[in-house]
């Protein structure tokens, strides 16, 4: 089953971005089985971060939240609301997002 996750950033995100990248990272790079998709969001403008958006392939809510709560973005409260909720798989184009 497949769970969208957004999530907003907190007020000090940007700051706490740069120190905490890399275990993130590794996080993601762990979970690869799971992690269909993720990414930053952030403004129309581009120049600030304001959250971001992940789609797991997990059996359960639970799994799900479990997945969240793993990630060291958020062990350190960077954002200030997740949301998450399960997704039929529609259309599947990967290479439309080549050169995003």
């Amino acid at each position: 089953m497949l769970w969208a996750i957004s999530r907003v950033a907190g007020p000090s995100f940007a700051e706490d971005r740069e120190q905490r990248m890399q275990p993130h990272l590794d996080y993601l790079h762990s979970q690869k089985d799971i992690l269909v998709i993720s990414g930053g969001t952030i403004s129309d403008d581009g120049t600030q971060f304001v959250g971001s958006l992940l789609i797991v392939n997990v059996q359960t809510r639970a799994e799900a939240q479990a997945f969240v709560d793993g990630d060291p973005f958020t062990q350190a409260g960077m954002f200030t609301s997740v949301t998450i909720v399960r997704m039929n798989k529609g259309e599947f184009n990967p290479p439309a997002a080549e050169g995003a």
